[in-house]
């Protein structure tokens, strides 16, 4: 059995109501990531957070030091999980990420978090560029509206044709009770 590990990306303040970057569905897709963290922490995997950060004060949202770029509270890290501070869309840039995972022999990774068409596209495919076999928990990712040309683009269309393009090349695309049965036939 390869060792796996959940990476949880930016699943942070700023994109809950309320907050500067407000998600589509990312209440349900927070409570999914939940439930992956508990079936993760039950088999014994490595849960790692990343959180994201710009490096200016006057950032749109995750502004340095700021409680929206701080880890909401339904994915709270464990003492003992460790937290990766990124400053780009692809968690492995500029990261310890891959010493990290490296470090715990991992070959596996699950993702989940937001947003679908940003970081969660980037990390994903590099992760699978890295060599790791990559799932991407779909209904633990969220993501908003977007415009193109004029066009607004719901926020359904921009994540299923995110899931759609990983799902061609770089990722299994599952859903979270799938993963957490895996998870707990593993344990």
């Amino acid at each position: 059995m390869s060792q796996r590990a959940l990476i949880l990306v930016d699943i942070q303040n700023d994109y809950f109501p309320g907050g500067k970057w407000s998600l589509e569905g990312v209440h349900d897709a927070a409570d999914n990531a939940a439930r992956l963290i508990a079936a993760a922490r039950d088999r014994g995997d490595l849960v790692v957070h990343i959180r994201h950060e710009f490096t200016i004060a006057d950032a749109p949202f995750f502004a340095p030091g700021s409680d929206g770029a701080a880890i909401h509270e339904k994915v709270r890290p464990a003492a003992e999980e460790p937290v990766v501070l990124k400053h780009y869309a692809n968690s492995f840039r500029e990261t310890d990420l891959k010493s990290l995972l490296d470090r715990h022999g991992v070959e596996e990774v699950v993702i989940a978090g937001a947003m679908s068409h940003m970081c969660i596209d980037a990390t994903t495919r590099a992760a699978n560029d890295l060599g790791y076999t990559v799932a991407v928990a779909h209904d633990a990712c969220a993501t908003r509206d977007l415009e193109f040309n004029g066009t607004v683009i719901p926020a359904a269309q921009v994540h299923a044709a995110y899931m759609s393009a990983l799902g061609f090349a770089y990722a299994a695309i599952v859903d979270t009770d799938a993963l957490v049965a895996d998870e707990a036939s593993a344990a």
